[in-house]
């Protein structure tokens, strides 16, 4: 049974359309009965501060300090490691947590790469290509392969990340999920004893990759979610097993 959760945004509790219905009662229920947790996204397409006041839009009681993105945690790994110069193919409304770094195309010391969704074209490719070439770090704030946008799956960042990885010869820096620094980060944010005991979160989420097996990998439950981008097909294929899969965040209160 687990004792505190950590969920997935996008496609979980909500896509383009609007929140996933039930998604607002299922995380009242766990409120109601003491039952903690954090938000977790790779979305880049937005601050954490943008994407709480989304999530308070939508009526989920969202504090920033509560919600984990990929953005966030890159800046703390660029910060860790002594970074300044990024080239950051990230949109713009994502900037803002990046606001501590010199962003620039001259001389940067690492390519972060987001989600630029419609704006990935031939010469960003090709002039990330030449940083990378020119010495530049290589670092992603995720890897996922593809999300739900306006009822179609639609490339994310993973194949350009794969992309330069194959041109170059250099392997990215995972921030996001699926790494385990970044599930960490979340345990952290619950408290440390979740930290010690990870098999006592469950992680919901709609992907299998970035967040049933990067979960599991981090030891903590899983639980999958028929909504967003889950594919039946894709999940048979994928053979990795969650400890759980529901119809939709709806049901998750009943697992505790």
């Amino acid at each position: 049974m687990p004792a505190a959760f950590l969920f997935d945004l996008d496609g979980t509790l909500y896509t383009d359309a609007g929140p996933i219905p039930g998604a607002f009662d299922a995380l009242a229920d766990l409120r109601r009965r003491g039952i903690p947790h954090v938000f977790v996204t790779n979305t880049t397409s937005r601050s954490r501060r943008l994407i709480a006041e989304r999530l308070r839009g939508y009526g989920f009681d969202a504090d920033p300090s509560r919600i984990i993105t990929a953005t966030v945690a890159g800046a703390e790994l660029l910060k860790a490691r002594g970074i300044r110069r990024v080239a950051a193919l990230v949109a713009e409304p994502a900037l803002e947590d990046l606001a501590d770094f010199t962003i620039t195309d001259e001389r940067p010391e690492v390519v972060l790469i987001g989600d630029l969704a419609e704006r990935w074209d031939f010469e960003r490719l090709n002039k990330a290509f030449h940083q990378l070439m020119d010495g530049a770090e290589l670092v992603a704030l995720s890897r996922d392969r593809y999300w739900l946008h306006a009822g179609a799956l639609t490339l994310d960042a993973g194949p350009f990340v794969a992309a330069l990885e194959y041109a170059t010869g250099k392997t990215a820096t995972v921030c996001g999920k699926p790494s385990a620094g970044f599930f960490k980060a979340a345990l952290e944010v619950l408290g440390p004893e979740y930290v010690r005991q990870p098999r006592e979160v469950m992680m919901v989420g709609d992907d299998i990759w970035g967040d049933i097996e990067g979960g599991q990998r981090a030891g903590l439950r899983t639980c999958l979610v028929r909504t967003g981008k889950f594919r039946e097909d894709v999940f048979a294929r994928a053979r990795i097993t969650p400890d759980h899969i529901v119809s939709s965040v709806d049901d998750v209160p009943s697992l505790v």
